[in-house]
């Protein structure tokens, strides 16, 4: 038996529906000399879907990694759980926070179910090691690659390796999701399967924070939306009040027409051509 143990870092409690689990304030990031974000103030909240949306370039990735505690802030102050990211050890961010990235790429050849696990890794030692089997299980049920646990993650293809790269993040269990497009590579069916997935998680007392491109997709499942634009938020709150044609026309640097569905009223964005 060995003569210290290490101690193993305790989990969050259950978090309250409307609890803040990830916020940025003042928020100034800069990469290779350049300032990709200047000024941010945003929250994630339990019980919530927040859509980050924006061109290319408005800094959607870079402010998900500042959530994640994976980019440290050039100013301002980035907080996870009510504290400030930077005081959390690394195991302790691992069990409060899952982050999904654009890209998932392995350089041997585990298998699916082998991938899926490593989203336990957080858990070892704990007493919620012992859910881990039922975790994976779950996840990659709830994501539909379990009919291919055993085949190779290289062999996959692009919208099968998103799928698995999801069911790893909901495996870990953390309270706080936080997926850089995670609907990228996805046919229609399973882009839909992936946000209805991300409002389970919200309904079930997660806060999830989701890059999309797709801003019919933000209008249709998420509580909340923020609109990035050269660095900043040019707007947050619900996609209904939020969604204006002036302003996405503004952002995108292209005419847009803001419609409510025919059938259920929901908003509609497509671009206006008038030819």
């Amino acid at each position: 038996m060995p003569l210290f143990r290490t101690r193993r870092p305790l989990p969050p409690p259950a978090p309250v529906p409307g609890d803040v689990l990830a916020e940025a304030s003042a928020l100034r990031v800069r990469l290779s000399a350049r300032t990709v974000l200047d000024g941010v103030d945003i929250a994630a909240r339990a019980g919530e879907v927040l859509a980050l949306v924006g061109p290319n370039g408005a800094g959607k990735s870079t402010l998900l990694s500042a959530l994640a505690a994976d980019v440290p802030p050039a100013a301002g102050v980035v907080r996870l759980h009510g504290r400030p990211a930077s005081d959390w050890s690394a195991p302790e961010l691992a069990l409060r926070r899952a982050m999904l990235p654009q890209a998932a790429a392995l350089s041997f050849p585990f298998t699916v179910a082998d991938v899926v696990r490593m989203g336990r890794a957080p858990w070892a030692g704990t007493d919620a090691e012992e859910q881990d089997d039922a975790a994976v299980a779950a996840a990659m049920a709830a994501t539909e690659v379990t009919g291919f646990a055993v085949r190779p993650f290289s062999a996959l293809s692009g919208g099968e390796r998103a799928r698995v790269a999801l069911a790893r993040v909901l495996a870990q269990r953390a309270p706080l999701l936080l997926l850089d497009e995670p609907t990228a590579a996805l046919d229609l069916r399973h882009q839909e399967l992936v946000l209805r997935l991300c409002r389970e998680r919200a309904g079930a007392g997660d806060a999830v924070v989701v890059v999309l491109h797709d801003l019919g997709l933000a209008a249709a499942h998420a509580h909340r939306v923020a609109v990035l634009h050269a660095g900043r938020v040019a707007a947050d709150g619900p996609p209904q009040e939020v969604f204006s044609e002036g302003l996405l026309s503004k952002v995108y640097d292209q005419p847009v027409e803001v419609l409510p569905h025919p059938r259920t009223g929901a908003v509609l964005v497509t671009p206006r051509r008038d030819s």
